[in-house]
């Protein structure tokens, strides 16, 4: 990960200002000694060295609150965001892209839809990130049946009386600051058409009032894309959606680790279903962040010209990105870059281009438009890849190859579906060795290849 690889450079700008500091000091104490010094009947008149001595601690002293302030770790509010994202990869298992669009999207104050079936860590994931930020966090599951009151807060009866229509917001969706609606396409029109002006405008309409909403962030989760056209206003909201679906097999043991860890988390001192999860950001910071976000809204020419390429690719594909979604990517682009500590975005940057998709079958497209880049950029530059293979990850690949091999080239008469079936791990298998690029995981991606060529080459292959 980036912030990685930029934790020497601020660990370097902070020694800087201590050594600032510390020279500020003993210019100080030099100017001290030197008015020490003067005869006592001289009417306290400093000489120029005593001045020049002061002065030049002074400087000292604000060249090093100047590094302090910028890069000092009470100011540094991207190492903790980067301190969530590594909380988040421990505890779920190869969702490292979701968990990265997840506080993307929180620092661009944009909205994210994870699309998947259900028991693929959907709701999980941004439970958790809500509880790593320290905000009003609404959360509801939305049914077909679902009435505003049970989202937007109850009429206030008192007021009503009085004729006037007021909802009560307190501890409800206008009132949150992180907000998930899971199965949010299966909630009426009612609500829906609410939405559309909090998602927008951050603005509640209630009766003739309305509430300015704190929201930061929305996160909506759903089973499937929608395809009824009524749908199409809301989901536009949603700049980035992402799919999360069920692990490969070579992840088993590696679910069945962490899953066992959160059950037994679940299970400890604080009683049945609640972990000791503590935040390590608040929304103070997020806002902080943000903030500064202007700031990195400056691309270089060679960088607006790529991703002009890009966009014009992908529409050219068929994938519908609108003029306001092409400019707010740009946010996107900005926010990894600031929760990375660089100063600007890069082409590694592009990989939220691989989440505008529509519907779920322009997913390959977009990975073949946008995956040559940012290959691209990763082997230009190997310390960026965020995708880090571990001992665990390619024993457990190394497991499954092993007995993938034994299965496809052993004795026992296979069906079509198990053949196929096989392929098709073998396939999961080097398209995951070769996101994680490293030289063990390209040997063996080729040993991946002699196993295919050998099946290929073997009487079970009739094809």
């Amino acid at each position: 990960m980036q912030l990685v690889a930029n934790q020497q450079l601020v660990k370097n700008r902070v020694r800087l200002g201590l050594g600032f500091h510390i020279a500020a000091l003993a210019v100080f104490g030099l100017g001290l000694a030197l008015s020490l010094q003067l005869d006592p009947t001289s009417r306290g008149d400093l000489p120029l060295a005593s001045w020049g001595a002061i002065l030049f601690g002074l400087v000292l002293y604000t060249l090093g609150q100047t590094q302090l302030r910028r890069w000092g770790p009470r100011n540094r509010q991207d190492e903790q965001i980067g301190k969530a994202i590594r909380a988040l990869d421990d505890r779920y298992l190869d969702k490292s892209e979701i968990v990265r669009l997840l506080l993307v999207a929180l620092v661009a104050g944009e909205h994210m839809l994870i699309v998947g079936p259900p028991g693929t860590a959907k709701s999980a994931l941004v439970r958790h990130l809500a509880r790593l930020v320290d905000a009003r966090y609404f959360e509801y599951l939305l049914t077909r049946f679902s009435e505003p009151n049970e989202i937007f807060g109850p009429v206030d009866i008192k007021a009503f009386r009085e004729g006037t229509f007021v909802r009560r917001v307190e501890a409800m969706l206008p009132d949150a600051e992180i907000v998930f609606l899971d199965e949010i396409f299966k909630s009426n029109s009612a609500i829906l058409n609410a939405l559309l002006s909090i998602l927008n405008e951050r603005r509640f309409f209630t009766g003739s009032a309305t509430i300015k909403v704190p929201l930061c962030s929305l996160f909506g989760a759903t089973n499937e894309v929608p395809n009824d056209d009524a749908l199409g206003a809301i989901f536009d909201r949603f700049l980035v959606r992402t799919l999360s679906e069920n692990l490969d097999s070579f992840h088993f043991h590696g679910l069945v680790e962490r899953g066992l860890r959160a059950e037994g988390d679940a299970l400890g001192a604080n009683g049945p279903g609640v972990e000791d999860i503590r935040p390590l950001v608040s929304l103070a910071d997020i806002r902080r962040l943000q903030a500064r976000l202007p700031q990195f809204l400056r691309f270089s020419e060679d960088f607006l010209a790529r991703y002009k390429g890009l966009i014009f690719q992908i529409r050219s594909e068929g994938i519908s990105v609108s003029d306001r979604r092409v400019v707010k990517l740009l946010k996107l682009f900005a926010a990894s870059a600031l929760i990375d500590g660089r100063p600007t975005a890069h082409d590694g940057d592009f990989f939220v281009l691989r989440h505008v998709w529509n519907s779920t079958d322009q997913i390959p497209l977009l990975a073949d438009i946008v995956g040559p880049v940012l290959d691209k950029h990763h082997r230009e530059h190997p310390e960026e890849r965020r995708t880090r293979a571990t001992a665990t990850d390619l024993d457990g690949i190394l497991a499954e190859l092993g007995v993938i091999r034994g299965i496809l080239l052993g004795g026992e008469p296979l069906s079509d579906v198990q053949l196929f079936s096989q392929l098709r791990n073998l396939q999961d298998i080097r398209a995951a060795l070769q996101v994680l690029g490293t030289e063990t995981a390209q040997q063996m991606a080729a040993e991946v290849d002699r196993l295919l060529e050998g099946v290929f080459e073997s009487s079970k292959w009739n094809g």
